[in-house]
């Protein structure tokens, strides 16, 4: 159950992380357009040129969110950016304003990239902005900045960094504890508060799927209805604290005495469910027999009492065509039964 919940906030994170890559490069298409058909009126024809590459990668990525993979475009919409950041530092953009627009890469990086994958990729890439501002101009000719412009630049663009990371890990926490919170409201919805056994309706649950693989696989299935003797006499002795007690106890004994791929579960009061895949009646009988004698023999201690009690099991294999209600009814009549002839006995 808590398999299905991650896989399902996981899904969930990967259709919000698609919306936003698509709305990115949407807008980083529509604005490097934008931008392009502005500088045609300017002086730099090599600008307009790189813009209008720009426009059409953010088209290509908007294109490949859903068509392609999520992690192809948010790469094409990184390295991209990278690029077109490369190209306005080097050549200062339109008056000298290019280096601006390299605040929007960080906030971009971490979360299309994640957190740590962010981070690397942010310091190789202010590695070659601080690389390009510095190059000498005696090597190839680039844009020229004040060193106080380039100082504030770098520290400017490391306080973005470093709000980028703290909000995405922030975002990441939340995320996390949303999960968990999900996962332990899921877990009590499927879980006897008491016994911590699985309760009715996860049982139920379980038996449809039991039922499922049945008619797949053609093996046997089988249930133990089980039945605590005399429990409203616990009760009455011992109040519902001693009754609670008793129940406790003998929910860690079932679990102690089923194997790794059974289901025990709380069906209602003092009677407990048992599912057994891959079990015939005859097998069955052996496995309620072990827990029979076991409960026989184990004595529960509350306050200064030791508490004995007994169970009385009904077994019932899934026959063909054979509903869930009409398997449970059959053993419901066999605990019925082993009631009538005594209790403490089991009636396969």
């Amino acid at each position: 159950m808590s398999s299905l919940i991650k896989k399902h906030a996981k899904s969930s994170g990967a259709l919000q992380q698609t919306r936003v890559i698509s709305l990115f490069s949407l807008v980083g298409m529509s604005l490097t357009f934008i931008m392009g058909v502005v500088s045609i009126f300017g002086d730099s024809s090599s600008l307009t040129t790189v813009l209008f590459i720009a426009s059409v990668i953010y088209l290509v990525a908007f294109l490949s969110v859903n068509k392609i993979n999520i992690k192809i475009s948010s790469i094409i919409v990184n390295y991209s950016l990278y690029l077109l950041m490369f190209y306005l530092v080097l050549t200062g953009g339109v008056a000298q304003t290019g280096p601006l627009w390299i605040f929007i890469v960080a906030p971009v990086s971490v979360y299309a990239l994640g957190l740590r994958n962010g981070l690397i990729h942010l310091t190789i890439f202010l590695t070659i902005i601080c690389f390009i501002l510095f190059l000498p101009q005696e090597l190839i000719s680039h844009a020229i900045y004040s060193p106080e412009f380039k100082l504030r630049l770098i520290l400017s663009f490391l306080t973005m960094t470093f709000l980028s990371a703290l909000y995405e890990y922030s975002r990441m926490q939340s995320y996390k504890n949303a999960l968990e919170i999900s996962s332990q409201y899921q877990k009590l919805a499927m879980c006897d508060p008491l016994t911590k056994l699985a309760n009715r309706r996860n049982a139920s649950t379980v038996l449809q799927q039991e039922k499922s693989r049945v008619s797949r696989n053609n093996e046997p299935l089988s249930i133990l209805l089980c039945d605590l003797d005399h429990f409203k006499a616990v009760n009455d002795k011992y109040g519902h604290n001693g009754g609670d007690k008793v129940l406790i106890d003998l929910s860690r004994v079932f679990k102690e005495n089923v194997r790794q791929q059974d289901c025990v579960a709380r069906w209602g009061g003092e009677e407990f469910l048992f599912i057994l895949p891959q079990t015939s009646a005859e097998q069955a009988a052996i496995i309620a027999e072990k827990i029979r004698a076991n409960v026989q023999n184990h004595t529960i201690m509350f306050l200064e009492h030791q508490i004995n009690v007994t169970i009385s099991i009904g077994i019932a294999q899934l026959e063909a065509d054979q509903t869930i209600d009409e398997l449970i009814n059959n053993a419901d009549k066999c605990l019925y039964q082993a009631k009538e002839l005594g209790r403490n006995r089991i009636i396969p």
